[in-house]
């Protein structure tokens, strides 16, 4: 097992140094589900919640999300990054909604927390927009997909 990167010596956080590593392209996809009532599924498909267009707006806050995860996680780096894509489809065996969101850079260090961010965000965005009809919401399975790039090479769930 690897050790932990996060960790100085005498067991502190700290910020991992990528001065030396080298820039290459760099991919994370992750995914997450909202699990909800039927109806609120179907409200949110025919755009009948009062707040606006759920997934619109879930799929910008997932951008924001990744764009914004070095304020959130204290010791990720701040990254360029050169895409986001969001992608939403529904659940065939529940009633709910899965979110996907791939994260790409070219840089020293990977992007898996800004996908993991992004897909938390817009899950907590879907829950934001329809609690008024639908408290009992659930977030479920939020994991990294896959990963390219990078010294630790690729990762495919």
């Amino acid at each position: 097992m690897s050790k932990l990167t996060h960790f100085d010596k005498a067991g502190r956080g700290r910020m991992v140094d990528v001065s030396d590593k080298e820039i290459t392209t760099r991919i994370a996809v992750a995914s997450g589900e909202i699990h909800m009532l039927e109806n609120t599924l179907t409200r949110i498909q025919q755009g009948k919640l009062k707040k606006g267009d759920v997934l619109a707006i879930a799929d910008v806050a997932a951008i924001m999300g990744a764009k914004k995860t070095p304020d959130l996680i204290p010791m990720c780096h701040p990254l360029m990054l050169s895409g986001i894509d969001v992608s939403f489809s529904e659940l065939e065996e529940s009633c709910g909604l899965n979110v996907q969101v791939s994260v790409k850079c070219k840089g020293k260090t990977g992007v898996e927390m800004e996908a993991l961010t992004a897909v938390s965000v817009a899950l907590l965005t879907i829950y934001d927009m329809c609690k008024a009809v639908d408290k009992g919401m659930t977030l479920n399975n939020i994991q990294l997909e896959e990963k390219t790039g990078g010294k630790s090479g690729d990762f495919k769930r």
